[in-house]
C-alpha cells in the first residue's frame, strides 16, 4: 500500500531516499527547509527529517499521525546538535548513523535503528568525504530497515544517557573547508 511521506530536509539532489521511497511508489512531498503546517501533517502517512535545519515545534510533534523520523549523522546520543561528524572526531567519540523518533529535546527522542561506523586510524579523509560515508551509511540503514519503518513495526528504545550537544555556533573559527584532512585538522586543533 502506498503512503503518503512528508520528507523534510535533504531534497532529490542531495539524498538517494527520495528516489527509492518512490520506486516503492509512494507519495513522497518535498519540503525542503520550508515550514510544515498542520494540514501538511495530518495528510501524511510518515514525516522524515534528514538534513532539515530547523527545530519542528511541539505542536507538530503532537499531531503528527505517527512519530515523525529523524536521520541523523552521529551514534547518538553522541554528538547530537549541529556539525556531528565533525564533532565525533574531536571528541574521539563513538562514530555513526541513528534513525530516531524526534520529541521536543533535540536528537533525544527513541533510538529506532543506529549502526557504528569505523574509520581508519590514519585518517587522511577530509570532513567533506567522512560526512559523504556517513550519508551512505544512513541511507542503507533506512533501505536495509525500509518495511519496519514504512509499517511501523520496528521496536524504538530510550536514550540511556545524554550523551554529549553541540551548537553550531561552537564550530571553531580555525575550520576554514570541510575539504581539509581530519587528521591535519586535529594535529593542529587547540580547544
Amino acid at each position: 500500500m502506498k503512503k503518503k511521506i512528508i520528507f523534510l530536509g535533504y531534497r532529490y539532489n542531495k539524498t538517494n531516499l527520495i528516489k527509492f521511497l518512490r520506486n516503492k511508489k509512494n507519495i513522497v512531498k518535498e519540503f525542503g527547509n520550508k515550514d510544515v503546517n498542520n494540514k501538511d501533517i495530518n495528510d501524511a502517512d510518515l514525516i522524515i527529517s534528514f538534513g532539515y535545519r530547523k527545530i519542528i515545534n511541539k505542536k507538530i510533534l503532537k499531531i503528527s499521525n505517527r512519530p515523525i523520523l529523524n536521520l541523523h549523522i552521529s551514534y547518538l546520543p553522541y554528538n547530537r546538535g549541529s556539525h556531528p561528524n565533525f564533532w565525533s572526531f574531536i571528541t574521539n567519540s563513538p562514530k555513526g548513523v541513528t534513525i530516531h523518533e524526534m520529541n521536543e529535546k533535540i536528537d533525544m527522542g527513541n533510538i529506532v535503528f543506529r549502526k557504528k561506523v569505523f574509520f581508519k586510524r590514519n585518517l587522511d579523509l577530509t570532513f567533506k568525504e567522512s560526512h559523504k560515508i556517513l550519508i551512505k551509511e544512513i541511507e542503507k540503514l533506512f533501505i536495509k530497515n525500509y518495511i519496519k519503518i514504512i509499517n511501523g513495526t520496528y521496536v524504538s528504545k530510550k536514550i540511556k544517557f545524554k550523551g554529549s550537544f553541540h551548537k553550531s555556533s561552537e564550530l571553531p573559527k580555525s575550520l576554514k573547508s570541510w575539504n581539509i584532512k581530519i587528521s591535519e585538522f586535529i594535529k593542529n586543533y587547540t580547544i
